[in-house]
């Protein structure tokens, strides 16, 4: 199942994505749901084509709960060893944006960088102190993710909070994907200023994740407990590089889809 929440005439719903994304926007429709998903689903009888709303954000998370170097590959592109335990850090949850909502370049940074995610968001009733099986349970979905970062920045500063936090940092989207086998699926992150000029810069599988899924959210939850909708960002492939105001940014997970951002600068 795919879950989107979206902008239409009336408001802003929660909707179950219907038909094969392979044949573009132009064949799905939103089948709107009454309330929240992560109860029983209940539908409104109210069916929007793709092309008559507007994407948001997935969901709102109270934080969004990262992981560096969760890649053998991207940590030794920066020279740096795989951690024993998963290196966290957070996104606050201002800087969380959705599918065609633009990524902005702030003054302070002269090397922003993409980093393609697979997104884990936590169902009910969250996850506190969980074991890999509880945390198995506690996920809802999976969604695609950019892990925004202020290269520069992450560098001079003592700590990751700057050059990770600034609003539109984290765009997520599509839609959560329910029901999904993550062990193993292709990663990919496009970047060009036209159809014709677009340049795979990341592509890589979620099987060479060093902490998986489960492991992570079970961590995670002997740290801080994790509530219904809050995100866990499971890391990025090798491959990342900077980004320049007119670019456009893809993130495409297998089996969820592709998650798109321009670039601009705030200045």
């Amino acid at each position: 199942m795919r879950i989107a929440r979206f902008a239409h005439a009336k408001g802003m719903s929660f909707g179950v994505v219907e038909g094969e994304p392979e044949a573009g926007p132009q064949g799905l429709t939103i089948a709107e749901i009454s309330g929240h998903p992560f109860g029983q689903i209940t539908f409104s009888g109210v069916r929007w084509a793709l092309s008559d709303v507007r994407l948001l954000s997935p969901i709102l998370p109270s934080k969004v709960v990262c992981v560096g170097r969760n890649y053998a590959e991207h940590a030794a592109e920066h020279g740096a060893e795989v951690p024993k335990e998963p290196l966290l850090f957070l996104k606050p949850s201002t800087s969380v944006i959705g599918p065609r909502d633009a990524i902005r370049l702030p003054e302070f940074s002269k090397q922003v960088e993409h980093e393609a995610e697979l997104a884990v968001v936590i169902g009910a009733p969250g996850a506190r102190r969980a074991d890999r099986a509880a945390a198995e349970r506690a996920i809802f979905g999976y969604t695609c993710a950019n892990d925004v970062t202020a290269r520069d920045l992450q560098r001079s500063d003592s700590q990751w909070t700057r050059a990770k936090g600034f609003d539109s940092f984290c765009p997520i989207g599509p839609w959560i994907t329910t029901g999904l086998d993550v062990t193993d699926l292709e990663i990919r992150c496009e970047v060009g200023r036209d159809p014709e000029e677009i340049e795979v810069r990341q592509l890589g599988r979620t099987g060479d994740m060093v902490f998986d899924a489960p492991a992570l959210v079970s961590y995670v939850s002997h740290v801080m407990t994790l509530l219904p909708g809050d995100v866990v960002l499971t890391g990025t492939p090798a491959g990342v590089s900077p980004l320049v105001d007119g670019d456009t940014v893809s993130v495409r997970i297998e089996g969820i889809g592709e998650l798109t951002n321009p670039v601009v600068s705030a200045a």
